[in-house]
């Protein structure tokens, strides 16, 4: 019988302990216990639900293009409770000048795939439309193989900085809650980067693909979600877990490690044995427990930088609010040049149905900076930022403020790098797994992949015995 130890119950250790007991219920000899430190699992997944408003503290919904959430929600027998994001109604604005300016029909990211449309936008001035063009005509030399440069700097090489300062800083802020100049273009964008190689132009590139993407019948909405919201997937995989194999308010102190075997150290001088572990916590938390291991893995995995995430979720009705008419779409983003402590603010519905009863609004704000200010700041701040920006003086119906210090890995310049430095000192640790947003992917499907390749990885290497 083979032990396998989870340490950490987001949805990474939560994939993870669903594809290995899935192996254990078809007759694989091995046992597996999954201990979170804090008293409920989901890690930054939790939905509450408030007056029928359905209020997500952390993601509201996944990338439907990546497969992996769907696939598990079909394993769970949940498929049915997927739901799309309105995709009719979509359209995302840009905070400029403190106005709400919509963002041109066709972007991919920040290369405009519609040119009418991207050439009539007030979003850019006319210097810049010039320079999208000679874009295409005269494409900037590729990056270098094996070089690496920040988002900024690759999108100034192709669209000078207006396009760098207004779309792309705040799209990836809006994604990775990260800097553009220091996020890792190879790392983050890397089908940009391909595409350069491939075309010169990035405009180009986006243009080449378009034919393709047109032979699909209908296409599949942006996001997904679930009706009752995200925490409905991590309560169909606790409900597919053993009990007696969680262990909830447990923290993992340290590691050890000796005759090929693993030595969990838990609180009050407590310890338990197992063959293998998969580590799903934040790159400084394995950190931590790896310490006494490899204290050389332990430094690069402290490498790797986080960042903070404030989320506000404030509910109106409609009947407060005469004469207030917010625009059309799923939000908008605020460029780091307005001086705001606002990073977006998701219409959240407008993006998904059942989220706020008939006559409500839901709006969700994001506010990096604000970790750690008081809740009295952020009530007053927020108040006169909405007031600023949509025009709304009432006092809101409900307003729920939530913290995720450290919550957000950020893939810097040479991210690559570390990761491939890290993947060679876990080679030399025989059992050990490590999974996360931290490593390949910060999404929801890319943490259920990692989940389920480790639990594939620990059943090969139990087969090939």
């Amino acid at each position: 019988m083979i032990r396998v130890a989870i340490i950490g119950g987001g949805i990474s250790g939560l994939s993870a302990a669903f594809y290995l007991d899935k192996a254990r219920r078809a007759g694989a000899q091995l046992d597996y216990t999954l201990f979170e430190g804090s008293d409920r699992l989901g890690g930054v997944i939790r939905t509450e639900r408030k007056d029928d408003f359905v209020i997500e503290v952390g993601p509201d919904s996944f990338l439907t293009a990546k497969p992996w959430a769907a696939e598990l929600a079909r394993e769970l027998n949940i498929a049915d409770q997927l739901i799309g994001s309105n995709d009719a109604t979509r359209k995302t604005h840009i905070l400029l000048n403190r106005r709400l300016v919509p963002m041109p029909d066709g972007l991919q990211m920040m290369v405009p795939a519609k040119i009418m449309s991207t050439a009539l936008s007030p979003l850019f001035s006319l210097t810049t439309k010039f320079r999208m063009l000679h874009e295409y005509v005269s494409p900037p030399h590729p990056l270098a193989e094996g070089k690496d440069e920040s988002v900024a700097s690759f999108v100034y090489r192709h669209f000078g900085e207006e396009v760098t300062r207004v779309l792309a800083a705040p799209l990836l802020a809006g994604v990775y809650g990260g800097e553009a100049d220091r996020l890792s273009v190879r790392a983050v964008l890397p089908r940009f980067v391909e595409m350069e190689a491939a075309h010169g132009s990035l405009v180009r590139g986006v243009l080449a693909a378009k034919p393709a993407a047109k032979t699909s019948a209908a296409p599949a909405p942006i996001f997904t979600t679930f009706k009752l919201g995200m925490q409905q997937l991590i309560d169909a995989i606790t409900s597919r877990l053993e009990p007696a194999n969680i262990r909830l308010g447990c923290e993992v102190r340290n590691l050890g490690k000796a005759n090929n075997q693993w030595r969990v150290e838990l609180p009050n001088q407590q310890a338990m044995t197992f063959d293998r572990v998969i580590l799903a916590l934040p790159a400084y938390a394995a950190a931590q427990v790896l310490r006494q291991v490899d204290a050389q893995l332990a430094a690069t995995l402290d490498q790797i930088p986080y960042s903070s995430s404030v989320t506000v979720a404030v509910a109106f009705e409609e009947k407060q609010l005469p004469g207030v008419r917010l625009p059309q779409g799923f939000g908008f983003l605020v460029p780091r040049s307005e001086k705001i402590p606002i990073s977006a603010c998701t219409f959240v519905h407008n993006k998904f149905s059942h989220r706020a009863p008939a006559g409500c609004l839901l709006l969700r704000f994001f506010m990096p900076e604000a970790i750690d200010w008081s809740g009295e700041r952020i009530h007053a701040v927020l108040a006169q930022q909405i007031k600023n920006i949509v025009g709304i003086t009432a006092p809101p119906r409900e307003l729920s403020v939530f913290r995720w210090p450290r919550s957000m890995a950020q893939y810097e310049m040479g991210h690559l790098d570390r990761l491939s430095a890290i993947e060679k000192a876990v080679a030399r640790h025989n059992g050990l797994e490590l999974i996360g947003n931290a490593y390949r992917g910060i999404g929801v499907p890319d943490c259920i992949r990692e989940g389920k390749d480790a639990a594939g990885r620990v059943m090969r290497s139990i087969f090939a015995q």
